[in-house]
């Protein structure tokens, strides 16, 4: 019928994106001291006889050196401002004794926070005019009591969204909104994320609190691009103002409220949800989503990690290089050659086995 909406209940792929391996992202270019100062990060952690200090079988697993990606490392060292590689260092043991105490790489499974999900209360869906995944937040359809498992959701949801970013992209796009009632978390539970928050990762600090659910991390800095909220109410407002002292200066510029993402170039309309002016009219129909998103992810993880062990299996692999792979693979069925450093611009370099094997 001439005119019928059509709905859709899937989470679209990664869009493409044209990529030249040769030409690094800005991220990974670096004067001479930030060259030294990643380089010293990367031979502590790339150290064949190193262990995580601390903890039983403390030698790195495979989750853990494809985690210590170039990236990875040069997002932490940001996050300490360049202050020196001892504080780096520290930053990324304690965030890998985080994940493994906090169960990211057994506890937190899509079946075990699959009953958070069933109302539509977090959707992936989309990306923005920069690429980034869009993660959308609706607190009024909250279906469950306060629990740790609110939080194991919002670390899943967030680690699918990693798996899900393209070449050069690092960050993405929050979207809350407060349409309709919406239950907000209590003063105890917002310390407890804001406390994991403050000692494990800088990315969502313009929203780290708002709706406990939505704002925990998947422990990795300088993960939020933009953070855009709708429909805010009068005591959400009173909320906001009462954790801005909580807020990173250079976070708040990232968080906008009511903007309109069409005009002001945030979204193509296509990939944007209607209920925030777009065209892809979405339905939240879990037995149709779920599995599907869970399907997409994993199917996208297992193409990064088949490029990651091309490329070395080995820690300070680039992100750029693998996702690059992964991008150019999908027209050409050939694997992508990684970037060579420009004689005169500095870049953070793969680690030397993956150099040796690329």
């Amino acid at each position: 019928m001439a005119g019928e909406t059509v709905k859709i209940y899937e989470s679209p792929a990664p869009p493409q994106i044209s990529v030249d391996p040769a030409v690094l992202p800005p991220q990974l270019q670096l004067t001479d001291a930030q060259q030294k100062l990643y380089d010293e990060v990367l031979k502590h952690f790339d150290h064949e006889e190193y262990v995580l200090p601390g903890v039983e079988d403390g030698a790195l697993t495979e989750n853990e050196k494809f985690w210590l990606s170039c990236e990875c490392l040069l997002r932490f060292i940001r996050a300490i401002k360049w202050a020196s590689a001892h504080a780096a260092i520290k930053r990324l043991e304690e965030t890998l004794k985080w994940r493994r105490e906090y169960g990211l790489y057994d506890v937190i499974t899509a079946s075990h926070v699959e009953p958070e999900a069933v109302t539509g209360k977090m959707v992936i869906w989309g990306y923005d005019a920069d690429h980034r995944p869009a993660l959308y937040l609706r607190p009024s359809k909250q279906n469950t009591e306060e629990s740790i498992r609110q939080v194991h959701y919002v670390v899943w949801a967030l680690e699918r969204v990693t798996d899900l970013m393209g070449p050069g992209v690092e960050t993405l796009a929050l979207m809350v909104d407060f349409a309709d009632r919406a239950k907000n978390p209590s003063i105890g539970q917002s310390r407890a994320v804001l406390n994991i928050l403050q000692t494990h990762c800088q990315w969502m600090r313009s929203l780290r609190d708002v709706v406990t659910y939505t704002l925990s991390c998947p422990i990795d800095p300088e993960r939020l691009g933009r953070a855009l909220v709708v429909n805010v109410p009068f005591f959400v407002n009173a909320f906001f103002k009462l954790i801005t002292p909580f807020i990173d200066p250079l976070t708040r510029p990232k968080l906008r409220f009511n903007p309109n993402c069409l005009s002001e170039g945030l979204f193509t309309e296509e990939q944007l949800l209607s209920e925030w002016g777009g065209s892809a009219y979405f339905e939240y129909s879990h037995e149709h989503y779920w599995n599907p998103l869970v399907r997409l992810c994993a199917e996208r993880r297992e193409l990064l990690w088949e490029q990651w062990r091309r490329l070395g299996a080995k820690v300070g692999v680039r992100e750029w290089d693998i996702k690059c792979a992964v991008e150019l693979n999908k027209n050409t069925g050939t694997a992508a050659t990684p970037a060579t450093p420009d004689e005169d611009v500095k870049t953070a370099k793969p680690s030397t086995t993956a150099a040796a094997t690329s």
